[in-house]
C-alpha cells in the first residue's frame, strides 16, 4: 500500500466473500504443470469486489491472495488461472503474506493490528496475535529461518514472530518489537512498506516512502538500526512489495504501475537500476512473487472507488 492513496476509504473491511473452505487440486493443474506445452494464463481474474494486495507462491504452482475488504485468503491455479476462497474472511483485513514449507501463510492484518497464520490445507486460522498500538498498520512480511518479519507502515518498529525449532507457532508473550533506529526516518504517517532479506542473508531490506524521496533501507534484524542502501538516481516513492531472486530485487513501484529491477551487492548496501518492467495488464499492481520463469502481481486499483462489483485481476511478466 502507499501513502498517496486514501487507505482509510479503500481498506474499509465489507462483508465476506464466499466459497469452499479446502482447498482441493484444481482441475487441469497436474495436467498442465507436466511440461505437455499447454499455455498458461498470463492473467487470471480474481474474484469480483476482492480488494487483493498481497501475494504468495510456494513450491507448488498456486497463488494465494489477501483481501483487504474482508481478510478472505483466495487460491488460484498457474495452470488455469481458477480458483476458490480457502479461508473465509473475519472482517480483519490481510495485507502482506507469506507461505512458508509447512502450508501456513503468514499474514499481516493492517489496521486490525493482527498477525494471523493461516492452513492453507483446511483453511483455519491457526494463530492470531495482536501487535503495535492503535495508530499501527501491519503491512508486509518476510520468512527468515526461525522467524516471520512484519512492517509497521505507521510506527517505526518491526515485529516478529519467532518461530520453534520445529517451526511451532510462539505464545503471545514472545512477539518481538524491534524499534528502528540509525537513519530510519519516520514520516508523519504512512512510511515503512515491503520488506525482505538482504542477498547474503544478514539483514532485511525495507522500503521507507518518507526518506529523501522513497529510499530502501538496510536494517539489522538483531539490533533495528536501519541504514540507507545507495541506488545512486533511483527513487522509491511508490515502492511496496519486494521481491528478491538471486541478486535481483524487484521492487513494485505501485502507483507507477511498474517494477524496478536493481541489482543489489551480497550485502545489500548498494543497488544499480538494470531495468523498468512495465506492462499493459499493470493496474497498480501492489506485491510480487515468482514462479517459473514469471513474475505474478495481484492489480489492487487504488485508483477506483471499490464496490461489490469491482473487478480485480492477477498479472505476469517475464522475469529478468
Amino acid at each position: 500500500m502507499h501513502r498517496s492513496l486514501d487507505r482509510r476509504r479503500l481498506l474499509t473491511a465489507g462483508a465476506a466473500l464466499g466459497g469452499a473452505a479446502l482447498l482441493a487440486p484444481f482441475p487441469g493443474a497436474a495436467h498442465a504443470a507436466t511440461g505437455t506445452g499447454e499455455t498458461w494464463p498470463a492473467s487470471f481474474p480474481l474474484p469480483d469486489g476482492f480488494q487483493p494486495e498481497g501475494i504468495a507462491i510456494g513450491s507448488r504452482p498456486y497463488a494465494y491472495f489477501g483481501s483487504l475488504r474482508d481478510g478472505s485468503v483466495y487460491a488460484a491455479s498457474l495452470a488455469t488461472g481458477r480458483g476458490r476462497i480457502i479461508s473465509e474472511g473475519t472482517g480483519a483485513m490481510s495485507v502482506g503474506l507469506k507461505l512458508d514449507g509447512a502450508g501456513r501463510l503468514f499474514i499481516g492484518g493492517g489496521f486490525s493490528r493482527q498477525i494471523r497464520v493461516v492452513d492453507t490445507h483446511g483453511g483455519a486460522i491457526l494463530a492470531t496475535y495482536d501487535v503495535g498500538t492503535p495508530t499501527s498498520m501491519v503491512n508486509d512480511v518476510v520468512l527468515r529461518p526461525g522467524i516471520a518479519w512484519f512492517t509497521d507502515s505507521f510506527r517505526p518498529v518491526l515485529y516478529g514472530l519467532p518461530l520453534g525449532r520445529h517451526g511451532e507457532l510462539p505464545s503471545a508473550d514472545r512477539i518481538i518489537t524491534r524499534n528502528l533506529t540509525g537513519e530510519w526516518l519516520q514520516g508523519a504517517d504512512f512510511t515503512a512498506n515491503g520488506i525482505e532479506r538482504t542477498p547474503d542473508s544478514r539483514a532485511l531490506l525495507v522500503v521507507n516512502v518518507a526518506l529523501d524521496g522513497g529510499a530502501l533501507m538496510r536494517v539489522d534484524p538483531r539490533t533495528g538500526d536501519a541504514r540507507k542502501v545507495d541506488l545512486g538516481p533511483l527513487k522509491i516513492p511508490n515502492g511496496d512489495g519486494l521481491l528478491l531472486l538471486g541478486r535481483l530485487l524487484y521492487v513494485v513501484q505501485q502507483a507507477q504501475s511498474a517494477i524496478d529491477v536493481v541489482r543489489l551487492n551480497e550485502a545489500g548496501t548498494k543497488g544499480v537500476l538494470v531495468t523498468r518492467i512495465t506492462d499493459p495488464g499493470f493496474r497498480i499492481p501492489t506485491t510480487a512473487a515468482a514462479w517459473g520463469d514469471r513474475i505474478y502481481l495481484p492489480n489492487a486499483r487504488f485508483d477506483v472507488e471499490p464496490m461489490p462489483g469491482t473487478d480485480y485481476d492477477a498479472v505476469s511478466v517475464a522475469r529478468i
